[in-house]
């Protein structure tokens, strides 16, 4: 689940409450409702993997690393071929990229991953975007890989990753979904929960107080200057949790990078339709493609 997207269920609120209930009840109370949509971007929920994506991690070397006070579990499949990173979304972790992971295996992919703090087998605690990308980059200047492959806020992490370190460097990237402007999502989830304008602005100052500035997070200002000699971005055009314009944006101010309309696989089973995955790969590889 994207960051953006926890907003929407920050509040708990069941089906039987409507917008204006919602408006009036966060006016009322916007400290509260404030603290409880800070809490819930912070403390990402952890979601259960399915038989088959953990059936895939467990054929990984996995081996812990320490990242300021988390520990981070990585995953390495060794191959011959071409090195890439893997880079999940908000609220998901490495085992999501499990029917990716299979065909890049059969292609002899050289493959990395990890589930980011307090995600997956991470170690538990308060987080945010910023430690997330924070992370990305680390990992890019030790492994050194050729490609990365990331989905929903992954494509954040690794564009903020990529932006603040100018001598990091990929020959391909994928991005499978990507939000753009920080802000707008914020402001676009809140007004259909139907919170008001006050515990938005009240939520974005105290996302700047913890040195996230909100007006300047935005991937298509950061694929302005990064390096990447090349990219893909892939997106449902009925994307229910990230809408597709907000892919578009990006791809405007990213002359590198090819934008791919996709149809009936949704914001989640984009990561497990075949179609998607051949194309990935024979992007990331033509040599390698079916």
């Amino acid at each position: 689940m994207s960051v953006f997207n926890t907003f929407r269920f920050s509040f708990n609120i069941s089906p039987t409450f409507n917008r204006k209930l919602i408006s009036i009840l966060s006016n009322m109370l916007p400290e509260t409702f404030t603290n409880i949509a800070f809490d819930k971007l912070t403390n990402p929920q952890l979601i259960k993997l399915r038989d088959s994506e953990q059936g895939v991690l467990d054929l990984a070397q996995q081996s812990d690393i320490a990242f300021r006070e988390f520990r981070i579990r990585t995953y390495h499949w060794s191959g011959e071929g071409e090195s890439v990173l893997l880079i999940h979304g908000w609220e998901g972790q490495a085992g999501n990229f499990s029917d990716l992971i299979e065909k890049l295996i059969a292609k002899g992919f050289n493959i990395h991953a990890f589930d980011a703090p307090a995600h997956g087998y991470s170690s538990k605690g308060t987080t945010n975007p910023i430690e997330f990308s924070d992370l990305v980059a680390k990992l890019l200047h030790e492994l050194q890989v050729d490609s990365i492959i990331s989905h929903s806020f992954g494509g954040v992490a690794v564009s903020y990753a990529l932006f603040q370190n100018p001598l990091l460097s990929l020959k391909k990237a994928v991005l499978v979904t990507t939000p753009d402007r920080f802000v707008d999502r914020i402001s676009d989830v809140a007004q259909r929960v139907g919170v008001s304008d006050k515990v938005q602005q009240r939520l974005i100052e105290r996302l700047q107080a913890e040195n996230i500035d909100v007006e300047a997070f935005n991937v298509s200002d950061f694929v302005k200057s990064i390096k990447v000699e090349s990219a893909l971005i892939l997106h449902d055009k009925d994307d229910r949790v990230i809408p597709i314009h907000q892919s578009k944006n990006v791809h405007l101010s990213w002359p590198q990078a090819q934008f791919v309309e996709i149809e009936g696989t949704g914001h989640f089973r984009i990561l497990r339709t075949p179609e998607v995955l051949d194309r990935i790969v024979a992007f990331i590889h033509p040599d390698a493609a079916p």
